[in-house]
């Protein structure tokens, strides 16, 4: 058992952009720190690695964060936005159960956003 803030998470907006009052001014941090990003995708890439965004459970640690990956890698060929979960068990040890399915994405989330608005405006009306 453990709580959200057991989970050690680093996120992918920078702490500069998280704390504005604006949309414009999140914005121009984002442009602002492009390059460091672009940085640690070319470091990426020199290796023959991509970043992915993963969340790891091992140990009783939860960790969410950018990592470089390989080849080797079960999230190595994720593309658009594919989901994909690696389970490492007794039995699966040396190669992980992998289950890779397509993630929500643009249109499903504004299709279960627009419906869960209409469900609330049932509910109000």
């Amino acid at each position: 058992d453990f709580e959200l803030d057991d989970i050690n998470v680093e996120s992918l907006v920078p702490k500069e952009a998280r704390d504005v009052e604006t949309v414009s001014e999140f914005f121009e941090i984002l442009e602002q720190k492009d390059s460091e990003f672009e940085k640690q995708i070319s470091n990426a890439e020199k290796n023959g690695k991509v970043l992915r965004y993963i969340a790891k459970y091992q140990g009783g640690k939860a960790v969410v964060a950018l990592q470089e990956v390989g080849a080797e890698h079960p999230f190595f060929n994720l593309t658009g936005n594919d989901n994909i979960v690696a389970l490492t068990t007794t039995n699966y040890n040396e190669q992980p159960l992998t289950i890779r399915g397509r993630g929500a994405g643009a249109e499903f989330t504004a299709a279960g956003i627009f419906a869960d608005i209409l469900r609330i405006s049932n509910y109000l009306g």
